[in-house]
């Protein structure tokens, strides 16, 4: 049905709001409403990837681009990219059991909560029953060699478990960072062989855990291990004293750095988990202006197109669909328009792709599939602009961003701000301590190597400072996020959106009409990817 769906004009179904002429940068607030109420409307049933709601956006987003004259940017000459959702459900609790120096083997009643990798085809068996298996301590599994940080050394891992602590060292900081978190501790794990990871849990709640029974998704292919999960502290200082050993010792010299590698703990870890998956084919839409000069070098602007679809049971005013007008059809809206500017002025001289992805609400997977069969390669894509959650508030002095000292792509912002009349510039989110620039769909590019630049809504208000700007930005967060009540209104204040839209429109020309690459600051965690494809980009 997608594939007669998306044949020809598709657009006439719909309103064209595209076909209104329009000039560069002129970002109107009209049509940013009218694209909203669209997407938000309750035929589209809240956007949820697979159902009724994502036909219906794809051919409105197709139908936008069509009417503004770009060209397809997705596979093989369309405007899609396929992408293999797979909902993993176990059929019942997982199990596990470990064996000590005596040989003595004990069932793990409580405290270890295991699930299924991803599958590695549409078809293949999610079941994971493996025995014998070496579990190796590994601290923090994290390796970060300009931070002097290093816990495998030339430990090898093939065919083993490896147990890691939450977080990241404290030396290198309190705010969550990319060390820190799951996606750099299974790659290194998986880079060394591993078949499972396993994070050790030091709260102490959670020694009544179990293995869970609730559907998750994931993306087909993804480089998992064959399972993952939690062991509860109180379970580690079993195995740890079937060694004479403490656990809390262990962790100690783990968190101390130094001398401390990964280690064969003495322990064999036996698991028995059976999952069903179920395949679900969502979609990636893609759009783009060719290069005039750098076809084979890209920019890329963002936004995920999906919502959470409907509630279990309707709200006493008798409304079960999470229609997500803030969250995300206004990012989704802004990146439409933003096509729209750069149709509206001078072709650039770099290829411009605006890439509308699924699945960001399960876990930033359309952009997860993306990143790991990259229709534009990731190693000549220059830079990605994020937009997720247009800011709907009063004029601001500042633009917040996600990560505040990541790339260069900050300072130039801070520019275009400062030459915009608002001497904030460019300023944090206000909670670095949530570590949301691991938490939105510019992650994957980072994770990639990309600069990636994720702005988000300022507080520092014109009218008022931040005194009047923070309560007015957490009354929004707590009406309106992922609730029920996230509809279109009438009465959007699209000040601030509009005055993001243009510096960041700025900023895009820069990169596209220029010949510089944005770079990783010293400091940010992903310079050595980028730096491992230079080669590329000389």
């Amino acid at each position: 049905m997608l594939a007669r769906l998306f044949r020809g004009a598709a657009a006439s179904a719909f309103v064209l709001l595209a076909a209104q002429p329009a000039l560069a940068q002129d970002f109107d607030a009209g049509r940013l409403s009218d694209h909203i109420k669209v997407l938000s409307d309750d035929s589209f049933e809240g956007r949820f990837p697979g159902k009724v709601g994502e036909e219906k956006t794809l051919a409105y987003l197709q139908a936008q681009y069509e009417a503004l004259g770009l060209e397809p940017g997705g596979e093989n000459g369309g405007w899609l990219q396929e992408v293999e959702l797979a909902r993993m459900t176990p059929t019942r609790p997982a199990t596990g059991a470990w064996t000590g120096p005596d040989g003595q083997t004990h069932a793990i009643e409580q405290g270890l909560s295991l699930r299924a990798g991803a599958v590695s085809s549409a078809g293949a068996s999610a079941d994971v029953k493996l025995d014998g298996l070496p579990l190796i301590f590994a601290g923090y599994g994290v390796v970060a060699p300009e931070r002097g940080w290093d816990d495998y050394g030339n430990v090898d891992l093939t065919g083993k478990v490896v147990v890691v602590l939450a977080g990241q060292p404290e030396s290198f900081g309190a705010d969550p960072n990319f060390y820190g978190s799951s996606a750099h501790k299974t790659a290194e794990a998986l880079k060394r062989g591993a078949v499972g990871v396993l994070t050790l849990s030091e709260n102490p709640n959670a020694r009544g855990m179990r293995g869970g029974t609730r559907p998750r998704m994931t993306i087909v292919g993804s480089p998992d291990p064959r399972f993952n999960g939690v062991i509860s502290l109180e379970v580690a200082e079993a195995m740890a004293a079937a060694q004479n050993a403490k656990m809390t010792d262990l962790i100690a010299l783990a968190k101390a750095g130094g001398a401390f590698r990964a280690h064969d703990s003495g322990i064999r870890l036996n698991v028995d988990i059976a999952e069903t998956a179920e395949i679900i084919r969502s979609h990636n839409l893609l759009a783009k202006i060719t290069g005039s000069e750098r076809p084979d070098e890209y920019l890329v602007y963002s936004a995920h197109w999906d919502h959470v679809g409907k509630a279990a049971t309707p709200n006493a005013a008798g409304d079960d669909i999470y229609n997500g007008a803030w969250d995300n059809a206004s990012g989704t809206s802004g990146v439409m328009e933003m096509a729209r500017a750069f149709a509206a002025g001078e072709r650039p001289k770099r290829t411009v792709v605006f890439l509308h992805v699924t699945a960001e609400e399960q876990g930033l997977l359309g952009s997860k599939w993306y990143a790991n069969h990259p229709v534009y390669p990731l190693a000549t894509t220059a830079a990605n602009i994020n937009i997720d959650m247009l800011p709907l508030t009063p004029a601001t002095r500042s633009v917040a961003v996600f990560g505040v000292g990541k790339s260069s792509l900050e300072d130039d912002l801070a520019r275009l701000v400062r030459a915009q009349g608002r001497d904030g510039g460019v300023v944090g989110d206000g909670e670095p301590e949530q570590g949301f620039y691991y938490r939105s769909d510019h992650f994957n590019f980072a994770a990639g190597g990309v600069p990636a630049l994720m702005p988000w809504t300022g507080v520092d208000f014109v009218e008022g400072g931040e005194e009047a700007g923070k309560p007015y930005y957490q009354a929004q967060m707590r009406t309106y996020y992922h609730n029920l009540e996230d509809e279109w209104r009438a009465d959007y204040d699209f000040t601030a959106a509009l005055q993001n839209l243009e510096v960041l429109y700025q900023l895009g020309r820069e990169i596209a009409d220029g010949t510089a690459w944005p770079q990783w600051k010293p400091t940010a965690e992903f310079g050595a990817i980028r730096a491992a494809t230079d080669a590329a980009r000389r």
